[in-house]
């Protein structure tokens, strides 16, 4: 690779308040074992306050995200690098926990799957890039757009913003610097910019900005899914089985949130092919099969719906 130099990027990372030298990591090359691990675990701790002070705009995202969903659009993550395999993984995580379709929550990387396995930094150079693989989705005006960029620069991510702007969907940039170090024409909807400060080994924002976005996608894609009913109380309910674990977890859960026992929350399970949220209005609402699902449908997935007005 030719090397090639570019001036106003240098003075751009220069100030980035990723890319500067902390000052209570200074010494971590001296450092024994358990002295690396305090000093990362004394980092980690303001991640979370960090996180914190971006509530209001993380609630926004989820009813950004909510609204989109409910009105059959998707959540399409964008990145490079540690920030697009965050995507990556939330989206996978999706389906086995609130059932959702694959399509629904997406994970978009610059590279395509092979930088999901292996780093490929210069493909997040491109807008053009991020540009085509939006297009290659359809991105229509029902979607968000969410860019990951823990510098907030990542063109790959600018250039999937832009068309999302273009197309007229809704867009969010999660970024770990403050907003006024943003270099971007691109304006999106909603900006959570979660400063975490300099990272405990200067530039690898695999750290701290690492784990501040995963809790803000934590957060937007369990809060948007919550308010779609795919939760009751505080379990998940609307659980895919597709191993031995999920399958004794439902039958857990059907016997902690109906009373039944057992054998009886097999029998559930098989009537309703697997389908915990019917199973659960049938044995909470004492309904059987068909109307269990038309109480459900009426309630919009909402089972404390069906089963508060039952009682």
């Amino acid at each position: 690779m030719a090397h090639k130099t570019n001036k106003a990027l240098f003075e751009q990372l220069e100030k980035l308040a990723t890319e500067q030298r902390n000052p209570r990591s200074m010494g971590i090359d001296l450092a024994s074992a358990s002295e690396i691990v305090d000093i990362i675990h004394q980092e980690d701790r303001t991640v979370a306050d960090a996180v914190a002070r971006r509530s209001d705009e993380i609630a926004l995202a989820i009813e950004m995200v909510r609204e989109a969903l409910s009105l059959g659009g998707r959540l399409i993550y964008t990145g490079a690098g540690t920030s697009g395999r965050i995507g990556v993984v939330d989206a996978s995580e999706c389906p086995p926990t609130f059932g959702s379709p694959p399509s629904q929550v997406l994970g978009v990387m610059a590279g395509g799957r092979a930088a999901m396995f292996e780093a490929q930094e210069a493909v997040e150079d491109s807008p053009q890039a991020g540009k085509q693989d939006m297009e290659a989705l359809h991105v229509c005006d029902l979607d968000v757009v969410c860019g990951l960029a823990a510098s907030g620069r990542t063109p790959y991510v600018h250039g999937t913003l832009e068309h999302a702007r273009q197309v007229g969907a809704r867009s969010i940039l999660i970024c770990c610097v403050p907003r006024e170090q943003l270099h971007t024409a691109v304006t999106p909807d909603l900006i959570i910019d979660v400063a975490v400060g300099p990272e405990v080994i200067m530039g690898s924002t695999r750290m701290k900005s690492g784990t501040a976005q995963k809790m803000v996608c934590n957060m937007i894609t369990t809060g948007a899914f919550i308010r779609l009913g795919k939760v009751y109380e505080n379990v998940m309910v609307d659980l895919q089985l597709t191993n031995e674990k999920l399958q004794e977890r439902s039958r857990r859960i059907l016997m902690m949130l109906t009373g039944c026992d057992y054998e009886r929350a097999t029998e559930l399970l098989i009537a309703t092919n697997g389908h915990v949220k019917t199973a659960m209005v049938m044995e909470g609402a004492g309904v059987e099969l068909v109307l269990a699902r038309e109480l459900l449908q009426q309630a919009g997935g909402f089972v404390r719906k069906v089963i508060d007005s039952s009682t």
